[in-house]
């Protein structure tokens, strides 16, 4: 519908044909033909407004300053309510009144009427003001909210219920209003995670407080606090879900969640972990529709680039990305895997825990609890023939010299270390223990990285900056003119925070001949001091 209205506006000559055909192409990537109009501002939404007002006869309304009741809202279902791109606004006297902003949709309100039962009418309203309603009062947290009420309703109607054993349910099926209160809540829980497209999910029970915070672009955010008494009721629903022994609440455990959305297979990596107020439960959300295993597209420069892919496309040796948890090690890594995974070549890899299945390439998960460790899988790997081989994780003198030996035995190694930068990567490997010819013979290449949030587009605006700042970050002052700065103001589409996304930045090392002879230099010498092997 949305693209009826595009050629509407166009017919009507509010927008020009480039501007239209530039909306048929940008509809290709699933982006509304109208709101794309809107967002490059061919056409001002106040003037939209009033002129489809006028050429349908429908009243116009901000429902961004309407407080919508509940029960209106719950009339008109999430997927009747997308389906159709209603908003449902009052409900008087058998009468339904509904917002939209297309108004090529009231065809729509014929089916609507059969399915609510009641007589619908229609008032116009602009996207925006469309958007927000939509997100506010069909979001998964304001399904969390709307749990959290009825089980606080459920609580005073009905004293002693137990809410320890849940019933499983599908969350593919979707969440209704006959489930109980606890299944609305996991479920709204996990949907607003994947809403906000969150990295993590964190349950945590505090002495008298029960918060969900999750982290959006690398910061965690409060979204929820639950009423405590739902407390073991929630951690057994998640525990359930991810088939983890409900009855042990001593130890740590792991788990998976696996769902589907939108045709997307999503997985949730979950832990609970035992603390003073009760179990702690954590989630790390690993979608394959977020994964870009393009290394044209992660942000390297083109002489980055380059030097990485020197670095891989070498026969042996080492080639180690760096930085803190959270940063992208790991989809830098498949990214290299993913250009490698050749028909000729066998790759394989040792994770804890293997994060992403890959095609064609042979992954092995750890297993300490059975001796399956890096170091003895790699051991293993190197009797399978192998070309490339991916380590997770460096962590002690046993695997950094098993990988240091496959690397000089004619094999590439991939691995990620946690150091700050690039240089002092070769000052940790010495601190294990490795010797610094060691080190020198089986180093290709160095990559360390960061995530910064980039700005929202939605919602960007230039801000004024002191000189003076600028010149203490390391402008000069012939730069400066030229530099425009910009801020988030904070919109829908960021949830307010005025960023959206984002992005890599890499320092990459090649480990040149000049680099190699550092390590065996006296000063260096006197500033790394190996640890003893164990």
């Amino acid at each position: 519908m949305s693209r009826q209205l595009a050629d509407i506006l166009f017919k009507d000559k509010l927008i020009t044909q480039p501007q239209l055909t530039e909306a048929i192409e940008a509809a290709k990537t699933g982006k509304s033909h109208v709101r794309f109009l809107i967002e490059k501002k061919y056409v001002a939404e106040n003037k939209l407004l009033y002129h489809l007002s006028q050429k349908y006869g429908l009243p116009s309304v901000n429902i961004a300053k309407f407080e919508i009741n509940p029960d209106v809202i719950k009339k008109v279902p999430i997927d009747l309510a997308r389906k159709t791109q209603v908003i449902p606004v009052q409900a008087n006297q058998g009468t339904l009144v509904v917002a939209l902003a297309d108004p090529t949709m009231v065809t729509a309100l014929e089916n609507l009427k059969f399915v609510v039962k009641m007589n619908v009418e229609a008032v116009l309203t602009s996207y925006s003001a469309f958007d927000a309603a939509f997100a506010k009062y069909y979001s998964s947290a304001a399904f969390v909210g709307a749990a959290i009420e009825t089980f606080k309703k459920e609580q005073k109607t009905e004293e002693g219920v137990s809410l320890e054993v849940v019933q499983v349910h599908e969350i593919d099926s979707g969440t209704t209003e006959q489930d109980a209160p606890v299944i609305q809540l996991v479920n709204g829980i996990l949907a607003e995670g994947i809403r906000k497209m969150a990295s993590d999910i964190h349950v945590e029970p505090y002495e008298k407080k029960f918060r969900v915070r999750m982290r959006v672009d690398g910061v965690l955010t409060e979204i929820a606090v639950v009423p405590p008494e739902m407390k073991r009721a929630v951690v057994a629903r998640f525990k359930i879900m991810s088939r983890m022994d409900v009855a042990e609440s001593r130890v740590p455990q792991d788990g998976r969640i696996k769902l589907k959305t939108g045709g997307v297979e999503i997985d949730f990596r979950v832990n609970s972990l035992p603390t003073l107020f009760g179990e702690k439960i954590v989630l790390r959300m690993l979608s394959k529709g977020n994964l870009q295993l393009d290394l044209l597209k992660l942000g390297f420069e083109p002489k980055q680039l380059e030097t990485f892919k020197k670095g891989i496309y070498a026969p042996n040796g080492l080639v180690l990305v760096t930085g803190p948890t959270g940063s992208g090690k790991t989809t830098t890594l498949y990214s290299a895997l993913s250009e490698l995974n050749q028909i000729s070549d066998n790759l394989s890899t040792a994770e804890d825990p293997v994060e992403y299945n890959l095609e064609g390439i042979n992954q092995v998960q750890v297993h300490k609890e059975i001796g399956l460790t890096f170091a003895n899988i790699l051991r293993a790997l190197l009797r399978q023939d192998p070309d490339t081989i991916l380590v997770g994780e460096i962590r002690d003198y046993e695997t950094a010299e098993v990988a240091v030996q496959a690397a000089l035995t004619g094999h590439l190694v991939l691995s990620t270390l946690h150091t700050n930068d690039a240089p002092s990567t070769i000052t940790r490997l010495m601190n294990m223990g490795l010797e610094p010819f060691l080190v020198v013979a089986s180093l290709n290449t160095i990559v360390a990285q960061r995530l910064l949030r980039t700005i929202c587009e939605g919602c960007k605006q230039e801000q004024s900056v002191p000189k003076e700042k600028l010149i203490q970050i390391g402008f000069s002052e012939q730069d400066i003119p030229l530099i425009k700065c910009m801020k988030g103001k904070g919109c829908p589409k960021c949830n307010n925070t005025g960023y959206k996304g984002r992005v890599a930045i890499y320092e990459v090392l090649d480990f040149s001949q000049s680099l190699k002879e550092c390590p065996h230099s006296r000063k260096w010498q006197k500033v790394v001091q190996p640890s003893k092997k164990p």
